[in-house]
């Protein structure tokens, strides 16, 4: 029986739904896309894992998994340093938060030394984990975008509205150099009065989004009525946990 004295813990905060993180610790090509090519879980008690990292390869063996809460697993090294196989213990456990996800790392080492050589290392495989969550989760985050500016471009209230409700947060928050928005009572009748005033604006992207962390950027182009450019610039959009746009900030160039 190995007794553990000493351990990390870690928490992040995630936005996305705990079903949606939790499956990055059950299916191999999302538990190989946060940690590198070759890696590999069979999440089930018992089940083994791999996890191949710079020509580095650790090993361990699946102990608990109670979905989408909990997973423990043992981790060592295959060369048997710094950690023999079996040599320590990870558990993680997510626990929902209005903004998604919160996880918990907890892992277990028999030594402080051994400990100490892995707290960056988790910073880092963390923060990576965070973005492969929210590539996936965010996978439409384009379309999201282009509804937001289909509706500054759309003059018929109906479809327009109908655009706002497929693309926005109730609660979102707008801010630009001619909006301060909170929620979407607000964000509509705002739009209403872009086209009763300037009537035949559009808004249209230029360029391809940039994405990281739930955070899209995306440049933008003002045009008249008469298709002449009125401004340009980028937003920033942050989404939420379902994927909805919860904030916008837009920057005029």
């Amino acid at each position: 029986m190995i007794t553990f004295t000493a351990r990390l813990d870690r928490t992040i905060l995630i936005q996305a739904r705990p079903a949606t993180v939790f499956a990055f610790f059950t299916s191999t090509p999302d538990w190989a896309a946060w940690w590198g090519t070759g890696s590999n879980i069979d999440a089930r008690p018992g089940g083994r894992l791999l996890i191949r990292q710079n020509g580095v390869e650790v090993i361990g063996e699946v102990l608990e998994v109670q979905a989408p809460d909990r997973i423990v697993f043992t981790y060592g090294f295959a060369s048997g340093e710094p950690i023999p196989p079996g040599g320590s213990q990870v558990t993680i456990r997510l626990d929902g938060h209005p903004a998604g996800t919160l996880l918990h790392l907890t892992h277990e080492f028999t030594d402080a030394a051994a400990r100490d050589q892995h707290v960056q290392g988790w910073r880092y495989q963390l923060s990576l984990f965070a973005n492969a969550v929210a590539n996936k989760a965010n996978a439409g985050a384009e379309a999201t975008v282009d509804r937001w500016f289909a509706a500054w471009s759309d003059p018929d209230a109906s479809t327009r509205n109908a655009t706002l409700d497929a693309a926005l947060a109730t609660d979102i928050r707008v801010a630009d150099k001619f909006s301060c928005l909170a929620g979407e009572a607000d964000v509509k009748p705002h739009l209403a009065a872009v086209h009763q005033f300037m009537p035949g604006m559009r808004l249209e992207r230029r360029g391809g989004i940039r994405h990281c962390q739930s955070r899209v950027l995306a440049d933008w182009v003002a045009l008249g009525k008469d298709g002449a450019e009125r401004g340009r610039g980028t937003n920033l959009f942050v989404l939420d946990a379902d994927g909805r746009i919860a904030e916008v900030v837009g920057f005029w160039m």
